[in-house]
């Protein structure tokens, strides 16, 4: 029996791969362009870079730590939760439920003058109308 050692032979990953975790990056030398469509010859290189780690066996998350060491938190398109990061996080919902109650403050308020008009107008003929009661007893009176 003759039995011969399979090597392995290294998985080269495909581009749609190497794309999903270039799209979570952006170029550490174009401003606001995520590495995936950056037409430069550094974010190819990167783009490299990632398929080279993938093939090698490195998760995502030890690509993505491997370039924020490098080049810093600004190369990930969604900022970790920590330091003044965390108000990203923490404002837009606030401001979402203030505008929630605002609005339906402002809904409440353009329905209870519409509520207080009709009293007052109401008020004041009941006023009217004892003046003029008033009134006319007084020129009975005189007669």
């Amino acid at each position: 029996m003759n039995v011969l050692a399979q090597i392995p032979t290294p998985e080269i990953p495909t581009d749609d791969q190497v794309n999903a975790i270039a799209k979570q990056l952006y170029c550490p030398v174009c401003e606001n362009i995520p590495l995936d469509v950056c037409p430069t010859q550094a974010c190819s290189e990167w783009r490299e870079l990632i398929r080279e780690k993938l093939a090698e066996g490195w998760s995502e998350e030890q690509i993505k730590q491997y370039l924020v060491d490098r080049f810093g938190d600004s190369v990930l398109a969604t900022p970790p939760p920590r330091g003044l990061n965390l108000l990203v996080y923490i404002i837009p919902p606030i401001v979402f439920l203030l505008g929630a109650y605002l609005l339906y403050k402002v809904f409440v308020s353009w329905r209870s003058p519409v509520d207080e008009v009709a009293l007052e107008d109401n008020s004041s003929q009941i006023i009217d109308h004892d003046e003029y009661i008033d009134r006319l007893e007084d020129q009975l009176r005189k007669l």
